[in-house]
C-alpha cells in the first residue's frame, strides 16, 4: 500500500474526524455533556491528569488545549481555575460541538480551527500552559515538528502538559484470537490505516476516509521536546488505561503492561 504525504495524511484525518463527529454526538456521553456543563465546577477530566494540572498549577492561567475534539476537556479546565482556555482542533464538526457546549455553560472559552502545524499568529507565545490528551500525538505524522508548533503556543516558562496512551501498548492488539501476543514492532514506521468511521466504543461498519495512527516511541516523544527547546520536569507512567475499553483487559496482571503516561516539559 501506498503511504500517503504528511499532508496528504494530515488531510485525511481531518476529513476522517469530521465524518466521525455525528457518531460522537450519538452517544449517552454526549447527553451527559450537555446537562452537566451548565454547572461552573463540570469536570470530566480523572483524577490522574486533575493531579498533574494541580501540581503545575493552572490557576488564574492561560490554558490552550491542542486537539480539543469536542471542546469538553476544554471546558473542565475551569473547574481547576484557569483564567481563560482556548480550545484548537483542525475538526470543524467537533468545534461545532464544542461551541454548543460552551454555549451552555457559564464560562466563555474560545475555539478555533486550526492544524497544529498552521497555527495562527495570534496563538504564539500567548499561554502560560498548553494540554494535550490522548490520542493527539498518533495523529501526528512527524513528532518533532508536532512539539517545533507546540512549544510555539507557550509563554517563556509556560508548561506543556500531556496525558496520553503509552505507546507500549501499540504491540498489542486487544481483539486479536490472542490479545497478548505481540502483534506489531514497537518501532513500526507505518502507520495503522483505518476506512471506518473513528469511534471509541464498537465499530461503524460504513465507508469514510482513511484515517493515519502513527506510532511514536517514547524515545522519539522525548528528542522531539527537547529539540524543540522543552525541557522536561515530569515523568510517569500508570498502569490503568484511559484510552477504549476494550484495553481494560491489560490493566490489573501480574506481569502489568504500562498503559498511559503524564508527562510535562517547560519552555526554556
Amino acid at each position: 500500500m501506498e503511504m500517503p504525504t504528511k499532508h496528504q495524511a494530515i488531510a485525511s484525518n481531518r476529513d476522517a474526524w469530521n465524518d466521525s463527529a455525528r457518531h460522537h454526538k450519538d452517544s449517552p456521553e454526549w447527553q451527559a455533556h450537555w446537562r452537566a456543563v451548565e454547572h461552573a465546577d463540570f469536570s470530566c477530566l480523572d483524577e490522574t491528569l486533575t493531579g498533574v494540572l494541580n501540581q503545575v498549577g493552572i490557576a488564574g492561567k492561560d490554558v490552550v488545549q491542542l486537539g480539543c475534539n469536542n471542546g469538553r476537556e476544554s471546558l473542565s479546565l475551569f473547574a481547576l481555575g484557569a483564567r481563560h482556555v482556548v480550545g484548537v482542533d483542525q475538526s470543524a464538526a467537533f468545534l461545532e460541538q464544542a461551541r454548543e457546549l460552551g454555549s451552555r455553560s457559564p464560562h466563555l472559552p474560545e475555539f478555533i480551527e486550526a492544524d497544529i502545524h498552521r497555527l495562527p499568529p495570534p496563538l504564539h507565545g500567548r499561554f502560560d500552559v498548553a494540554l494535550v490528551t490522548i490520542g493527539v500525538l498518533n495523529w501526528m505524522p512527524d513528532i518533532g515538528e508536532f512539539f517545533r508548533h507546540a512549544s510555539q503556543t507557550l509563554k517563556p516558562g509556560g508548561a506543556l502538559v500531556i496525558y496520553e496512551t503509552h505507546p507500549f501498548l501499540e504491540m498489542f492488539d486487544p481483539e486479536a484470537a490472542d490479545p497478548y501476543a505481540l502483534a506489531s514492532s514497537y518501532f513500526r514506521s507505518e502507520p495503522f490505516v483505518q476506512n471506518q468511521p473513528i469511534v471509541y466504543e464498537g465499530k461503524v461498519e460504513q465507508q469514510a476516509a482513511p484515517s493515519y495512527w502513527f506510532v511514536h516511541t517514547l524515545g522519539a516523544i522525548f528528542s522531539g521536546a527537547i529539540e524543540a527547546g522543552l525541557q522536561i520536569s515530569h515523568f510517569r507512567e500508570y498502569a490503568h488505561s484511559n484510552r477504549e475499553e476494550h484495553y481494560d483487559r491489560y490493566q490489573g496482571q501480574e506481569a502489568q503492561l504500562p498503559m498511559c503516561f503524564t508527562w510535562v516539559a517547560v519552555k526554556r
